[in-house]
């Protein structure tokens, strides 16, 4: 059974920096491409960024472009968002998950298994 937890999230002021992980357990993440999406109260989810298997190339919405890095530890099975200069907009559960497609994709229907989420809220 694949699992995916996610953890790190919390409360931040805005200008602060947080380091969510995500932790595989059921499945080897080196063969597949992930990616994390967040989705703000009353919003769909939204793509923030994503990674091909190898680490080697990765991809960011624009809005955190300059101020997110996802990367990844296949030997620790496990994936990582790195966020910094964060604002109120930024304010979101996040969630990492796993596809089994050929390309790093945008789309939430793109992706097989999900984490249960972490709460980042960022406050002014």
């Amino acid at each position: 059974q694949v699992q995916l937890v996610e953890s790190g999230g919390g409360l931040v002021q805005a200008g602060g920096s947080l380091r969510l992980s995500c932790e595989a357990s059921g499945i080897t993440i080196k063969n597949y491409n992930m990616g994390w999406f967040r989705q703000a109260p009353g919003m769909g989810r939204e793509w923030v960024a994503g990674i091909i298997w190898s680490g080697l190339e990765a991809y960011y919405t624009d809005s955190v472009k300059g101020r997110f890095t996802i990367s990844r530890d296949n030997a620790k099975n496990s994936l990582y968002l790195q966020m910094t200069g964060l604002t109120r907009e930024d304010t979101a559960v996040y969630y990492c998950a796993l596809s089994r497609g050929f390309y790093v994709g945008t789309k939430s229907d793109e992706y097989e298994h999900w984490g249960q989420g972490t709460q980042v809220t960022v406050s002014s």
